[in-house]
């Protein structure tokens, strides 16, 4: 495997919240007052008596999700959840020996480490984003090196990638330190030491073929970046208040990020999915399948938590139901028949408007027909991606996929606005 020089690693961790005790002196006991003589009193002028009313409470603001702060969590946990699944994509083509897969795997995946480095850059100047970028590569060339070495059974490289990824943890600990005091330099290397650890897991159950560890291991990995993107985020937030209005941890703000990290989530593993299927690798397809449902199960028991268990029961397979066109279409593409694709993309076309009106029966802030369109765009995203692997063009399907994944963005906030909008006591 030709070996690429592009790496990654991680950050963070947690700021410490300082609690304020305030201590109310008791009030002075009154002194006696002196009884005046019984002369004939004046008859003194009625004093006015203010109203019994209660004082007016000041309102609370509006919950929202749409802040700066928030804005800074989402991009954050998405950018880093993407380089886990952009990572696994590269080390699984390379050990399958798909190597114009791995290529443009990689390719994209330094795509993304560049973004990251600019949403670095966007905060701390153009000199960090630069500083950034070569150390977030290295430990992603580590990880070529422990993926070429398990691929030729190279115990002795295998140990010193593994040695050389320990390493790392402490320089990027330290890197992050530098630039914000609040993140420890310690916590930062244990943070990233687990990143490490779990891609290093499913490196090695993709080598063994175990592909359902291996996307049991994949969705640990992509979850656990939150534990890293969200004390960034906080801690970025509270170097910076100027720059950021809102807070990170609200509600709402919390609301958002979970369904923008499952819904990116869900485009990567139908992807993956798809490409599977496409490469006749059937017992990897049966896993990705496998993932991409359970990542189903936890969409619908986010909508459940605001909706409630009949709402979750009806959601899910309404959202299954698409996925299933979309192995339609997928099995049409790798057969060459014209007339099951086509039926299959019909099938998604009236979906989209099926979709529509289910989210704005139980939310009339969500317009049927805008939503049918955010879907749309999903659908020919992902139908984009799918005719790129069908035809092996792997450039072109995984800038359609970085796409997709992006896209579901458009959809996740919307959403997210709209519950708020419609229950703003649950989220104030």
């Amino acid at each position: 495997m030709k070996k690429f020089q592009k790496r990654v690693a991680l950050v963070v961790a947690f700021a410490v919240i300082a609690i304020i005790a305030l201590a109310c002196a008791p009030a002075p006991t009154p002194t006696a007052t002196p009884v005046p003589p019984t002369v004939a009193p004046t008859k003194a002028p009625p004093t006015a008596v203010p109203p019994t009313t209660a004082p007016t409470a000041m309102p609370k603001p509006a919950a929202s999700s749409d802040t700066k702060s928030a804005g800074l969590r989402v991009a954050l946990n998405k950018l880093l959840g993407e380089h886990v699944i952009l990572a696994l994509s590269a080390t699984g083509a390379a050990l399958g020996g798909r190597n114009d897969e791995f290529k443009n795997a990689a390719d994209a995946l330094d795509a993304n480490s560049v973004d990251l480095s600019k949403a670095i850059g966007s905060v701390y100047g153009a000199d960090a984003e630069k500083a950034f970028l070569p150390l977030w590569r290295k430990h992603i060339g580590f990880f070529v090196d422990y993926t070429t070495a398990t691929a030729a059974k190279d115990k002795t490289k295998q140990d010193k990638a593994v040695s050389d990824l320990l390493g790392y943890t402490k320089d990027f600990g330290a890197f992050l330190n530098s630039a914000s005091p609040a993140l420890p330099a310690n916590v930062v290397a244990d943070l990233v030491q687990m990143h490490v650890v779990g891609l290093k897991g499913a490196v090695d159950a993709q080598a063994a073929g175990d592909y359902p560890k291996a996307y049991t291991e994949m969705r640990k990995a992509y979850q656990h970046m939150q534990m890293i993107a969200d004390p960034l985020a906080s801690t970025i937030v509270k170097q910076f208040p100027d720059k950021f209005d809102g807070a990170t941890d609200t509600k709402a703000a919390t609301l958002r990020v979970a369904l923008n990290n499952l819904l990116q989530e869900h485009a990567y593993l139908a992807a993956s999915a798809t490409n599977a299927a496409l490469g006749g690798r059937d017992a990897e397809f049966k896993a990705a399948a496998d993932a991409l449902d359970a990542n189903s199960v936890d969409l619908s028991k986010a909508i459940g938590s605001v909706y409630g268990a009949d709402a979750e029961k009806a959601f899910l397979p309404l959202w299954r139901k698409h996925i299933g066109f979309f192995v339609d279409y997928t099995t049409g593409v790798a057969t060459k028949d014209k007339a099951k694709s086509d039926k299959a993309v019909n099938d998604l076309l009236g979906y989209t408007k099926d979709f529509g009106a289910f989210l704005n029966s139980a939310n009339p802030n969500l317009p049927a027909a805008a939503v049918a369109d955010l879907v749309m765009t999903h659908v020919v995203g992902l139908k984009g991606v799918v005719d790129a692997q069908g035809a092996k063009d792997f450039a072109k399907a995984f800038t359609a996929l970085r796409g997709a994944a992006g896209h579901m963005q458009m959809i996740a906030d919307p959403l997210t606005s709209a519950i708020i909008k419609q229950f703003p006591d649950k989220f104030a």
